[in-house]
């Protein structure tokens, strides 16, 4: 099953959590005296304003967390296109070698990204990514040891050693820098809470209003389902994809 199946079922889930706990709170508070609801309208607006905060802060936290991804793919297109130009500090000689490497590193950067929604088939570039780290690093420093160029030495491994440790930040920002687990378990439970104590609240009407549970619970999962998808941007319907065109285009200034 994708990640946007997974996304929108589990949307859909909560979706339908709360209009049950809608009807269950409605159901609860005929029982127990609608009239005396007042008493409690403390408690529930902060139950409400809760997980207004919490919806508000996860979104906020997924939006940024969107937007660093894009600035870390730029920041290693830009990193890996200084490092590039830098080959030219080197003797003619030892250059195609490492130009060649260059290309076949950030063709296996770009599989990287591909594969990320595909944890089956990730090592295998993973595994490459890191194997041509390591032979341009040591190719590297043999170039800027047989040259003897002070500018090449400290220009180049510098830019080289920059290029391996965003590489680094980047994968593991995309695979791993999310918030536990247990925050979207609170917001579930959370939302399902609000719900019942809408439909608690509204117990003392004559008739249902679905329309207003409804449209509380659409607005809810909507809102969790947008967050989730953003969240991981590498999976769903919001995607980072577009800013990889700044990698594709370094790529083609190499050939």
């Amino acid at each position: 099953m994708s990640y946007t199946s997974i996304a929108v079922l589990c949307s859909l889930i909560l979706l339908l959590g709360m209009i049950i706990a809608f009807e269950t709170g409605r159901r609860i508070g005929i029982r127990w005296l609608a009239e005396e609801q007042a008493a409690n309208g403390l408690l529930d607006g902060a139950v409400f304003g809760l997980l207004g905060l919490l919806l508000a802060f996860t979104f906020n936290g997924a939006a940024s967390r969107f937007e660093h991804r894009k600035d870390l793919v730029i920041q290693e297109a830009n990193v890996i296109g200084t490092a590039y130009l830098r080959l030219d500090l080197l003797p003619i000689e030892a250059q195609p070698e490492l130009r060649s490497l260059f290309r076949q590193y950030l063709d296996a950067r770009l599989d990287i990204y591909r594969e990320l929604d595909n944890p089956a088939a990730f090592d295998t570039p993973l595994a490459r990514v890191n194997a041509l780290q390591a032979q341009t690093w040591t190719m590297a420093v043999k170039a800027c040891q047989s040259s003897g160029s002070v500018p090449a030495t400290t220009l180049l491994l510098t830019a080289i050693n920059e290029m391996i440790d965003i590489a680094a930040l980047n994968t593991a920002t995309m695979r791993f820098m999310h918030p536990p687990i247990v925050i979207f378990v609170m917001l579930f439970i959370f939302a399902l809470l609000s719900s019942a104590l809408a439909g608690y609240l509204m117990a003392g009407a004559r008739k249902r209003h679905w329309a207003h549970a409804i449209g509380f619970a659409v607005m809810t999962a909507l809102t969790v389902y947008v967050i989730l998808d953003i969240e991981y941007p590498r999976n769903g319907l919001i995607r980072v994809d577009a800013v990889d065109q700044v990698l594709v285009s370094v790529r083609k200034s190499m050939d």
